[in-house]
C-alpha cells in the first residue's frame, strides 16, 4: 500500500515539473555588491551582530570589499585603455 502512494505522489511531482522550463539564473549587479557591503558596515556600527559572529562577518566584509575594489581598478583600467586606443585610432588617421 505504501507502494502505491509512494508512485502517485511522484508521479504527481513528475506532472508538475517539465524539462522545458530553463532554471532561471539570478545575477547581482557590482552596485547590489556595494550596497552589500554597506549594509553589513551599517549593520556592525549598530550591533546587528554578536561578538562571535564578528570574525566571519568581518571576513566576508573583507572579500567583497576587496572583489569591488579589484573589479573598480580593472574597469578603470579598461577604459583607460579604450580611451587610449581611440586616441591612437585618431592620430593615425589624421596622419594619413
Amino acid at each position: 500500500m505504501t507502494e502505491e502512494q509512494t508512485v502517485s505522489s511522484e508521479e504527481t511531482v513528475d506532472e508538475n515539473f517539465t524539462q522545458d522550463e530553463a532554471p532561471v539564473v539570478q545575477t547581482l549587479s557590482l552596485q547590489e555588491l556595494d550596497q552589500i557591503a554597506q549594509v553589513i558596515d551599517l549593520a556592525s556600527q549598530r550591533g546587528a551582530f554578536r561578538g562571535g559572529e564578528l570574525q566571519p562577518v568581518g571576513a566576508l566584509y573583507n572579500k567583497l570589499v576587496s572583489f569591488l575594489s579589484s573589479v573598480k581598478a580593472q574597469q578603470e583600467a579598461a577604459s583607460e585603455a579604450s580611451e587610449n586606443d581611440a586616441e591612437t585610432a585618431g592620430d593615425t588617421d589624421g596622419e594619413e
